[in-house]
């Protein structure tokens, strides 16, 4: 069977010149190319866009992606497929957007070509929360390790080949899933300048003539199917992909800019769900509400009671129907927005939950549980607190099954293990120190046979976990200590 390259392609299509580079994507990951290269060939597709791609990956370790993505000349397949205003739908493309892919440890020149091509206006990147970290790093002749720090060195080569031309800077979209993202690029960025000794004019020109963009990033991309489907589909298409990628049809990239980038990225007119907007935080706040506090309210309590997916939970005889309780009754009346915007966000949320082409693992959305609870839902808990309103008892629900969840023993091997409520045991991903300290906690308990008031004050009450003593709240200890009483009852089993 062949496998999909350029000859390939251009007979199922016109074919398409390779196109001048005008972006460089900074990742090779699954997201990027469900994602943002989708909607750059959708551009591309209606005539909308000319530029072309370089690609190339954040760290070493990606290499074996950027070679099988140069085997078939930047070629792959994308599969949408998932529930769509009610309907299934499934569609597949041939996505065609990279005029270059290359390895920057083994073609650092390269890199430095594009960074001083007159052509070049963005920068793409996706390299994890963790990639626009600073670290210290020495300057060297060759390739530099981290994301921010390759940015510094291509903008100062962009500022001296161009004499700090006021027009030759560039934009730049992170699409990290970090609060104020463009932010975190710049001021790393300027660290390293700092570090490397570059020049007050430089430092000046980054800041005025370059854009670091916050942006909000949406989209389930799940990547490369399981084996027996991906080989179905290559005996139905006459090809093989070894970049094939699925991804759900919801999609949706909030951008904090004017409209003014819509000519340099026609993203909009492209009939994509992409939004200029002068204020990310409504989008920002509903999504981590709504989409991600559901999320984070279903892991724990899925894993204790035995649940190991979404879709499962969705159709658990009481669990399904308390999550979307939960979210209707009181999380969506927290939020400060049009309850009828509000609502069609939350049908497209549990829509898209329930895509049966998605196997969610609710172990891998428990990971980190603790701090992903402050962010996602205790600020919905703090807005009835505040008003000195009873704890609703499904938010409570929530809290008492991650407490729960947390019950969790050190084993000799290093790892932390719970047990759900019929025994079976389920490792729990964390930062360690947290782990202990909680561990601690449960020891303490069972060895003095607490009450579950007493289990859910001591744990509310750790600053060290919260940040702040959550045992003076009002009702909360009581509604969680009750919750914990029917968790082990078996009452949502």
């Amino acid at each position: 069977m062949l496998t999909l390259n350029r000859s390939l392609h251009e007979t199922e299509s016109t074919g398409r010149k390779e196109a001048p580079v005008t972006i460089l994507q900074i990742g090779e990951g699954n997201f990027l190319r469900g994602f943002a290269d989708w909607m750059i060939h959708e551009c591309r597709k209606k005539g909308l866009y000319e530029g072309g791609i370089a690609i190339t990956q954040p760290r070493p370790t990606g290499r074996a992606k950027i070679e099988k993505l140069a085997s078939q000349n930047g070629l792959y397949t994308l599969v949408t497929q998932g529930i769509e205003n009610g309907e299934p739908v499934m569609r597949r493309e041939v996505i065609d957007v990279f005029s270059e892919v290359f390895d920057p440890y083994e073609d650092w020149q390269r890199f430095k070509r594009i960074a001083v091509s007159p052509d070049l206006q963005l920068v793409i990147s996706n390299t994890t929360e963790a990639g626009l970290t600073y670290r210290p790093e020495e300057l060297g002749e060759g390739a530099i390790l981290s994301f921010p720090g390759k940015i510094a060195y291509l903008l100062h080569l962009r500022h001296e080949a161009f004499q700090g031309a006021t027009d030759k800077g560039l934009v730049f979209l992170p699409c990290e899933l970090l609060e104020r993202n463009g932010d975190s690029l710049r001021d790393a960025v300027l660290r390293y300048a700092d570090d490397w000794g570059y020049s007050d004019s430089f430092k000046h020109w980054v800041l005025e003539n370059n854009r670091f963009l916050n942006s909000l990033v949406d989209r389930i991309v799940t990547g490369y199917p399981a084996e027996e489907q991906a080989e179905s589909w290559f005996a139905e298409w006459g090809y093989r992909d070894s970049m094939l990628c699925t991804a759900e049809p919801y999609h949706l990239w909030a951008i904090e800019a004017d409209e003014e980038m819509e000519k340099l990225l026609p993203l909009r007119k492209a009939g994509l769900n992409v939004f200029w907007t002068n204020d990310l935080k409504p989008f920002q706040q509903r999504k981590v509400r709504i989409l991600n506090g559901a999320h984070t309210w279903m892991a724990t309590l899925g894993l204790v009671n035995g649940v190991l997916h979404v879709g499962d939970l969705l159709e658990h005889s009481k669990l399904g129907s308390s999550v979307r309780d939960a979210v209707s009754r009181h999380i969506l009346p927290a939020l400060p927005y049009p309850e009828e915007e509000l609502r069609a966000y939350a049908g497209d949320v549990f829509e898209r939950f329930a895509n049966p082409h998605i196997r969610h693992r609710l172990a891998d959305i428990a990971m980190n549980a603790l701090s992903k609870f402050k962010v996602r839902l205790l600020p919905t808990i703090a807005y009835y607190a505040e008003r000195g309103d009873d704890i609703p008892e499904l938010l409570a629900l929530g809290f008492a099954g991650l407490l729960r969840y947390y019950k969790v023993k050190r084993e000799a091997d290093g790892s932390y293990v719970g047990r759900t409520l019929d025994g079976e045991a389920y490792s729990v991903r964390d930062d360690e120190t947290k782990l202990a300290f909680i561990a601690r906690h449960w020891e303490r308990a069972g060895a003095a046979n607490a009450e579950p008031i007493s289990v859910a004050t001591s744990l509310l009450a750790e600053r060290e976990l919260w940040g702040e003593d959550l045992s003076t709240w009002s009702n909360l200890a009581e509604a969680v200590a009750k919750q914990l009483t029917e968790l082990e009852r078996g009452v949502y089993q």
